[in-house]
């Protein structure tokens, strides 16, 4: 399987490590009410989708950078790749 780097081009998959759900960038505030659960629900409850999924994965044996990886977990075909740095921005509303 080839994942398509954002910056380094097409890398082969075993130079990466699987991290899981890229929701994970959406760490709870833990100062927040309610935060023992929101903190409980985020280290232990997954989905296991079947279809187009985004996942976070770590270039290990290169770069050493985080990308957000849209992949069918039916097929593994992969549909795309963005840094991960760039995704958590863009969902607090603006790049730096």
């Amino acid at each position: 399987m080839l994942i398509p780097h954002p910056l380094l081009g097409l890398r082969d998959a075993q130079e990466f490590t699987y991290l899981g759900d890229a929701a994970l960038l959406e760490r709870p505030d833990g100062l927040a009410e309610g935060a023992a659960d929101a903190f409980n629900a985020y280290v232990y409850l997954r989905d296991n989708p079947a279809g187009v999924h985004r996942e976070l994965w770590f270039h290990e044996q290169g770069d050493r950078s985080w990308l957000v990886v849209t992949r069918n977990t039916v097929t593994h075909e992969i549909l795309g790749a963005e840094l991960a740095r760039d995704v958590a921005l863009a969902r607090k509303g603006g790049a730096q």
